[in-house]
């Protein structure tokens, strides 16, 4: 393994914890839960993006006790027993991540920190570069000049300067600061009302829990008698609050080589779990590629537009072929209330979307939707170029809000329906491109769920959202084509 990118270590408990209570839930047809599986995998994803080429380890917490559990018997015991519905999510996450060829650590005895802490170690006496991916604040401790930490929650990086800045101590302060404090979550009592800014000032004056501990007698007040009354019990937070470095592990960071993916498995991980975007990205099986050819609903091509440029480039050719399907994605179905999250767009065998207001946790970076409606704004309010939309009424309110006066209304494919077979019980656009074109394009239920689960259209992926706003935009086309031929 070169040494030229940086070693990727994912505290995967982190991730699925973080992903389980900050995402909306998500289940398939038959009940499964996976809403922590696609947020787990989805921040994977974009993590390999971010580093390409980098090697990325994923580390989870072992089942059981661990050797901090002897040191302090109360150690986690007010945490709650794990919700059945993320207990059942743990397997599919670590399927897929095998299948995705990253290596996968679960070591008994001592708890993710603690391997990721080993592996940084042993990274740093190489002087490699090491990124820790990670919302755990314990993690601060690892800081260094080779160790950064990195949130794709929060989209945040922290290197040593960070550390100070969030945390008001430097790295090698964090676990006397932690002992200070405590931690709720894990039982550890430290001093009683002793928060971060009081831990900090102490830190800075005396320079670490040892010097605190000395001078306890010469802080005032109830905070100082605290502090006296937990003189005995402040060496063993602190003990319980230190990231073991010296793990006996089987494997070394030389050892963190991924290997090629399960294109097969993952495929068929993908489609059990419903997340039909991921799975159609792998393409078809070799069996059905041998076969009869099995007509898809999207285009030939479909890009996702996340810079100016190649929304420019867009523009130039919907402007050069004087016509465009589109639609507008928002928030919600209320016109009068919903945001502008993305928009799709099809000219004849190709398809885009072009994502600017999806903002949940470890989205990637999109454009910002002044930059997408100054490119494609002058194109929306051109009558030369015919606008081919399904339920254009909505899109034109939602486009009126954001000062865009919607011109060029060629054709409406949810009218032209109405036009053709006005007893029709449904005119939406998969039902009649699944009537008219005989196959269907992806449906919002597939991408964001459905009921009282489905997410606000910001909320869902971006890949997902495009894969289904380019198909929708691609099928408007096409059903146009096959409604009112010309």
């Amino acid at each position: 393994m070169t040494n030229d990118k940086p070693l990727v270590l994912v505290d995967g408990s982190s991730y699925l914890f973080r992903a389980f209570h900050a995402l909306p839930p998500l289940s398939t047809g038959d009940g499964r839960p996976t809403g922590a599986v696609r947020g787990v995998i989805g921040m994977l994803r974009r993590l390999a993006k971010d580093y390409e080429g980098s090697p990325i380890a994923v580390v989870f917490d072992a089942k059981g006790k661990t050797f901090r559990d002897r040191m302090y018997a109360e150690y986690k015991a007010n945490r709650p027993p794990m919700p059945d519905d993320l207990r059942a999510q743990i397997a599919p996450v670590h399927d897929i991540i095998r299948a995705m060829g990253l290596p996968l650590l679960i070591i008994e005895d001592v708890e993710a920190d603690d391997v990721i802490g080993t592996l940084a170690a042993q990274a740093t006496r190489d002087r490699r570069e090491v990124v820790i991916s990670t919302s755990d604040k314990d993690m601060a401790q690892l800081v260094s000049d080779h160790v950064t930490l990195v949130n794709t929650m929060s989209d945040t990086k922290m290197d040593r300067s960070g550390v100070k800045e969030k945390f008001g101590v430097a790295p090698e302060q964090i676990v006397d600061y932690l002992a200070l404090i405590g931690d709720t979550v894990d039982n550890i009592p430290g001093v009683p009302k002793v928060g971060p800014k009081t831990a900090a000032k102490w830190l800075v004056e005396y320079g670490d829990l040892e010097g605190v501990m000395a001078h306890a007698s010469e802080i005032g007040g109830k905070v100082g008698e605290n502090l006296v009354a937990s003189l005995d019990f402040l060496p063993l937070s602190k003990q319980l609050t230190t990231i073991k470095c010296d793990v006996d592990l089987d494997v070394g960071i030389d050892d963190l080589v991924p290997t090629p993916p399960d294109v097969a498995s993952l495929r068929d991980l993908f489609e059990s779990l419903e997340f039909k975007a991921w799975s159609e990205e792998l393409g078809k099986p070799a069996a059905a590629q041998s076969g009869e050819p099995v007509e898809s609903a999207t285009a030939s091509t479909f890009e996702t537009l996340l810079d100016v440029a190649a929304l420019r480039a867009w523009v130039k050719t919907i402007g050069a072929a004087k016509r465009c399907a589109f639609d507008v994605h928002a928030s919600g179905s209320d016109y009068m209330s919903a945001r502008i999250v993305g928009f799709g767009l099809a000219v004849d065998g190709r398809a885009a979307y072009v994502p600017c207001g999806h903002d949940y946790p470890g989205a990637p970076d999109q454009l910002s939707l002044d930059e997408v409606l100054q490119a494609l704004g002058p194109l929306l309010e051109d009558a030369s170029i015919a606008k081919i939309g399904h339920d254009v009424k909505y899109d034109m309110n939602v486009l009126a809000r954001h000062g865009i006066e919607l011109a060029g209304i060629g054709f409406d494919t949810m009218l032209e329906s109405y036009v053709i077979d006005s007893v029709a019980s449904r005119h939406t656009l998969d039902g009649l491109a699944e009537r008219y074109l005989g196959r269907k394009p992806l449906s919002l239920e597939e991408v964001a769920g459905k009921g009282s689960k489905q997410l606000s259209f910001n909320e869902v992926s971006v890949e997902q959202a495009a894969s289904y706003g380019a198909q929708e935009a691609d099928a408007t086309l096409r059903l146009h084509g096959a409604l009112w031929p010309n």
